[in-house]
């Protein structure tokens, strides 16, 4: 998936969250396409909420592959507001696209500068149990986390410090 197409994703997260029920057609329909595998579905289906089952399926789509944005659009026969929504969201970020360089919403000179302890402890409190999902998209590996959760087995913040701080995570691309 390009990065607009996950940018778009990102930025309607909540309101998919709130719109969406992934557990039909949706899902079915990436399953069909070869988006999902039986393993995805399965993780999606053991979530609690049906927002907590939109939360999965928007965490794994992005790294499905160039067809999954198509395809999951492709899918939202029974929610057309939300593939407009989708659409248009599309064409508004390609018409303000970024430079290579620029990130939006953070400041050149904040990329610049590595973060301080100071922010790589909020950042760990705030990410809590979904610390591992971020990291693996980050370019972590399970060994990495497995480290990690060894070095720390019963202090899950010291564990996403670690990840964060010893790897140098705001230095990958």
């Amino acid at each position: 998936m390009d990065a607009r197409d996950k940018q778009v994703l990102r930025s309607l997260r909540l309101d998919l969250c709130a719109e969406l029920l992934v557990e039909g057609l949706v899902m079915q329909y990436l399953y069909q396409e070869g988006i999902l595998t039986e393993s995805d579905v399965q993780e999606i289906r053991a979530q609690v909420t049906n927002q907590r089952k939109t939360m999965m399926l928007l965490d794994i789509l992005p790294a499905r592959g160039p067809k999954a944005f198509e395809t999951f659009l492709e899918s939202l026969q029974e929610f057309p507001w939300v593939k407009d929504k989708l659409e248009a969201k599309r064409n508004e970020v390609m018409l303000v696209a970024p430079t290579d360089d620029e990130i939006p919403g953070i400041l050149q000179h904040t990329l610049k500068n590595p973060p301080t302890d100071q922010q790589i402890n909020k950042l760990a409190r705030g990410l809590g149990p979904e610390w591992e999902y971020i990291v693996l998209s980050l370019g972590l590996t399970q060994t990495d986390i497995y480290r990690c959760k060894a070095n720390h087995p019963y202090n899950i913040q010291s564990q996403i410090t670690e990840t964060i701080d010893e790897h140098q995570l705001w230095l990958k691309d």
